[in-house]
């Protein structure tokens, strides 16, 4: 096993030339902060600490254009995979995902905020259900970007497409106000019944205390992991906005060292095994 044998399964790029890679409409330069992170910058922050591979997660400038990612996937072919976004409401959801991923994206981003509605009622829209049958077709997944109130609608879709693979990121962003609620913790833990929905843990900069090393977000992470299995967990980043005021050593070191209780093979899931299975490998 290489030396960067670790995977981040979740972090973003963009660039600034705005020429060659246009922002969406609903953006302005300004809101680009920092004004860019390339991939060269990624994998001299990630390298160090053993991550050789990345899952780059299109970025909200750029909405419905995948463009940058599928060009720096292109670039770095043996280092980075991608999940794209595509418009759930077009006219055709699961050909634009036919399209992507031949060309290196293994998973598509969905939210609340792409569906124009409510989020106890986000996946209702039919271009939804489109991508759910698409996803369990093309071998992909399909990456939530929610917060607890976002829940019961992935449960409700789960359980009519039990083959497709589902992700959480961000741990569901439990804790992103500051407050850990058992309730948000245990209707996360009761998605664990669909075993085709896996969960990303990081982002750590963003939840809790939002304080290195993190300690407090241990018993909510072990707990998360004991309900859905180190085969079912990865660790993210979320780069770069992990490292705006922390460090990425930061970040993967709470898995790596310092959340006790884990074993080796559990850190070798939680670390790499696991997006390696899901967003390499695919088998």
């Amino acid at each position: 096993m290489p030396i960067e044998k670790y995977i981040d399964a979740h972090s973003h790029v963009w660039t600034h030339d705005t020429t060659r890679y246009p922002i969406a409409s609903t953006f302005r330069v300004d809101d680009m902060k920092p004004a860019s992170f390339a991939p060269d910058e990624l994998l001299r922050l990630c390298r160090p600490s053993g991550v050789g591979r990345v899952n780059l997660i299109q970025m909200s400038y750029y909405r419905f254009d995948n463009s940058y990612i599928l060009d720096m996937i292109a670039r770095y072919p043996d280092r980075f995979v991608g999940t794209a976004i595509v418009d759930p409401l077009g006219v055709d959801p699961a050909k634009a995902m036919s399209v992507l991923v031949p060309r290196g994206i293994r998973a598509f981003r969905i939210a609340p905020n792409f569906s124009g509605k409510s989020a106890a009622n986000w996946l209702e829209p039919p271009g939804y259900a489109a991508m759910f049958a698409a996803a369990e077709r093309l071998n992909v997944s399909l990456s939530c970007l929610i917060d607890p109130s976002g829940f019961a609608e992935v449960d409700r879709m789960c359980a009519k497409h039990p083959n497709t693979r589902v992700i959480v990121d961000h741990i569901g962003r439990i804790g992103i106000d500051g407050s850990i609620r058992d309730s948000d913790v245990s209707a996360l833990k009761s998605l664990a019944r669909h075993k085709n929905l896996y969960i990303k843990i990081g982002a750590f900069y963003a939840l809790g205390l939002k304080k290195p090393p993190y300690l407090d977000l241990a018993p909510l992470i072990k707990s998360v992991v004991a309900a859905f299995g180190v085969d079912r967990c990865m660790w993210e980043s979320d780069c770069p906005f992990q490292v705006v005021e922390h460090k990425y050593e930061d970040s993967i070191a709470l898995i790596r060292d310092r959340i006790d209780g884990f074993s080796r093979s559990d850190r070798d899931f939680l670390l790499y095994r696991t997006a390696e299975r899901l967003l390499f490998k695919r088998t």
